[in-house]
């Protein structure tokens, strides 16, 4: 396929390029560097940075690969229209976010660029496709966070609704519990208007908090690993988990520790990446797909994380903090996830030997973590 991923560069976009580019697919990576600006910005250095992207792809390239970079700002309507207009891709995937609850909730000034380079990027991808090939296949990375914790079963995206005895099926309704997880409600309504209007193609996967590094040999290899960080802004739980027990540091939970979210290994995230792209919607039709192997609380993750800790002799400590968000701490979480596993995910489990593994990926950039950025300094109220 000739394939376009927008915000190229991240966690989850550097890793999809690698995976995508070995297996004979032509590429066009597209990239700003907002977000390296903005961890920059905030003093929020990763454990592992890794090289721009045209550094990156010189590397690919002397591997035979067909992959190409533009810097282009996706809010940028002209240049992205241009961009895509020349290449002409049969799909697009979509990251091209700022990925970070906290990050929305420092103050007005982060708010509304949060807000505004979402749905721009998102507005304007699906004005390009609308305008040169309706027929390519949106996919857009949507989180698990715009469900929120309803009381209810959280279905796959969709519900039907029985009211004064008449039936219709409706998009499950989101409640977000911070301003990023809204963003993202409102492009998921961006992108089903634009599906019903025009007949497009897209796949919206709900992520839950992902995990893991990608090290197979070619990143291994050319010291081109993808991002790791773990600080209070851009950090995910599993990986600030890890980084505090291999600093000595407790690992610390915010508020009860109660709270149930569904997570997936950083591998899976890839897989359900190839699952979309081989199965499109039809014309006018919206795929979403909750896309997490495994429910847990924070305290259980906590527990998971020094138990298999303990085998390779890290005494871990647990520690509960006042929680800065304002979220539910004690709820109802039951989601739905069979659509990829019917589609042929394999779910790539959390054990003691994926969470050792992992452990001994930091242990080898121990040297270069900072305990100053763990500790959370943005409070939701």
């Amino acid at each position: 396929m000739k394939i376009a991923i927008l915000g190229a560069d991240g966690y989850l976009g550097w890793p999809t390029a690698v995976n995508l580019a070995f297996k004979k697919n032509k590429l066009l990576l597209i990239d700003n560097y907002v977000k390296r600006r903005l961890m920059t910005n905030f003093n929020k250095k990763p454990l592992v940075l890794s090289p721009k992207l045209d550094k990156k792809v010189k590397y690919l390239k002397s591997h035979g690969c067909q992959v190409n970079y533009e810097n282009i700002d996706c809010c940028n309507y002209d240049k992205l229209y241009n961009s895509l207009k020349k290449f002409k891709p049969d799909a697009v995937i979509h990251y091209a976010e700022l990925p970070s609850a906290p990050y929305s909730m420092i103050g007005e000034k982060e708010a509304w660029l949060t807000l505004q380079n979402n749905l721009r990027s998102t507005f304007n991808l699906v004005w390009c496709v609308k305008a040169i090939n309706k027929n390519c296949h949106i996919i857009k990375l949507g989180t698990m966070g715009e469900y929120g914790t309803p009381n209810i079963d959280i279905e796959e995206g969709w519900i039907n609704v029985k009211h004064n005895n008449r039936n219709q099926k409706f998009m499950y309704p989101r409640q977000a519990s911070s301003l990023y997880h809204t963003s993202k409600i409102m492009d998921t309504d961006l992108l089903w208007f634009y599906v019903r209007m025009y007949d497009l193609r897209v796949t919206d996967l709900m992520q839950g908090p992902v995990y893991g590094v990608l090290d197979n040999e070619f990143m291994s290899n050319n010291n081109l690993q993808n991002t790791y960080s773990y600080d209070d802004i851009f950090g995910t739980v599993l990986n600030r988990f890890i980084v505090q027990a291999v600093a000595g540091m407790p690992l610390t939970i915010y508020g009860s520790g109660n709270q149930i979210r569904g997570y997936i290994n950083i591998k899976d995230s890839l897989k359900c990446i190839d699952l979309a792209l081989n199965n499109p919607p039809k014309a006018g039709k919206l795929n979403i797909n909750n896309q997490f192997t495994e429910q847990f609380s924070v305290n259980q993750l906590a527990k998971k994380v020094k138990s298999a800790l303990k085998e390779i002799n890290i005494s871990a400590e647990i520690k509960k903090i006042i929680n800065p968000r304002k979220e539910k701490e004690k709820h109802y979480y039951n989601a739905k996830n069979t659509n990829l596993l019917k589609l042929g995910l394999k779910p790539r489990l959390l054990t003691n030997k994926e969470i050792i593994k992992l452990a001994n990926y930091v242990i080898g950039y121990k040297k270069k973590i900072n305990k100053n950025i763990i500790k959370p300094k943005t409070k939701w109220v």
